[in-house]
């Protein structure tokens, strides 16, 4: 009878460890499985394409009013320390060009319009921006030179930006000038033979004087 006891106690003493110990084991973490679980099904982030849109066209903007109010810390923040810019003559420029043109004042013009933006977004930190530039009674005093030419007409520009640090900054641009049409073309008369076998006609043409040096234009307001 005391051995029924005895086996029936350490019994109950096994059974109470055991349910102590389960109790004491950790246990997983219904939270952190949901946030993993979640994490893994979430797919990108959505691109605010308007949003991003709407800051570009304000950065341009900004951008050319800051030529009229020489703001060259505007120009600063706007514009990437390793920006390349392509000017209409094919010249390129810097940050530090720029940024002297602003504080000079070396650029004026009665008007300029912009239209034809187009923004086109590549992801949350790249996108370019499109259109056209009208320049009236555009002037550009040329640093080197000390010239003032005429920039006026029309430019096509093309801005690429990229978020750096949250913040949006040109990396690269260029103005390509929009030719003038230029007169119908006019058949040419075919020489009749005679005047082909003339020794005139055949004669060297005058050379050609050489044609002056191009004074380097500033990126035209955008």
């Amino acid at each position: 009878m005391n051995r029924n006891v005895l086996s029936i106690t350490l019994a109950l003493a096994i059974a109470a460890l055991s349910l102590a110990a389960l109790s004491c084991s950790p246990t997983a973490d219904t939270n952190v499985n949901s946030t993993l679980t979640t994490n893994r099904n979430a797919g990108p982030e959505p691109v605010n394409t308007a949003a991003i849109e709407t800051e570009l066209k304000k950065l341009e903007t900004d951008w050319a009013n800051a030529y009229k109010t020489k703001d060259a810390a505007l120009v600063r923040r706007i514009l990437a320390d390793s920006i390349v810019l392509t000017y209409p003559d094919g010249s390129t420029g810097t940050k530090s060009d720029e940024v002297q043109m602003t504080e000079t004042g070396a650029f004026s013009a009665d008007s300029w319009d912009m239209a034809d933006e187009k923004v086109t977004v590549v992801n949350a930190d790249a996108a370019f921006i499109t259109g056209k530039t009208t320049i009236k009674n555009g002037k550009l005093k040329e640093p080197k030179s000390g010239q003032t030419i005429d920039i006026s007409g029309e430019y096509r520009f093309l801005d690429v930006y990229a978020k750096k640090g949250g913040t949006w900054q040109v990396v690269a641009s260029q103005v390509t000038k929009v030719a003038a049409p230029g007169p119908p073309s006019v058949a040419k008369a075919t020489p009749s033979p005679a005047v082909a076998a003339s020794p005139a006609a055949k004669a060297s043409p005058a050379a050609k004087a050489s044609p002056a040096g191009k004074a380097t234009p500033a990126k035209p307001a955008p």
